[in-house]
């Protein structure tokens, strides 16, 4: 089992499942426009950078999901814990 701790003993956050609205708009915060449709699944767009979300009909993005949207999005697990609970 892995410890909630970081190497400096720091209690480390734990991403959770977020709602799609809860997603969209903490992802506006960090400067992402949209979303957009055009016929295709929803995105998001930040200059260069289109972020396809996930269908928009489910409950809760999870954790895994989240995990790769952020990593796409270039968004530490950290910021956004910050941005999300700041």
């Amino acid at each position: 089992m892995k410890s909630p701790y970081s190497p400096l003993g720091l209690i480390m956050a734990r991403l959770t499942p977020v709602s799609w609205r809860e997603l969209v708009s903490t992802l506006k915060a960090f400067g992402f426009q949209g979303p957009y449709q055009e016929g295709k699944p929803p995105y998001m767009v930040k200059g260069n950078l289109v972020l396809t979300l996930p269908n928009p009909h489910r409950r809760e993005v999870s954790v895994d999901l989240l995990r790769r949207i952020l990593r796409q999005a270039g968004i530490s697990r950290e910021e956004w814990i910050e941005r999300r609970h700041g």
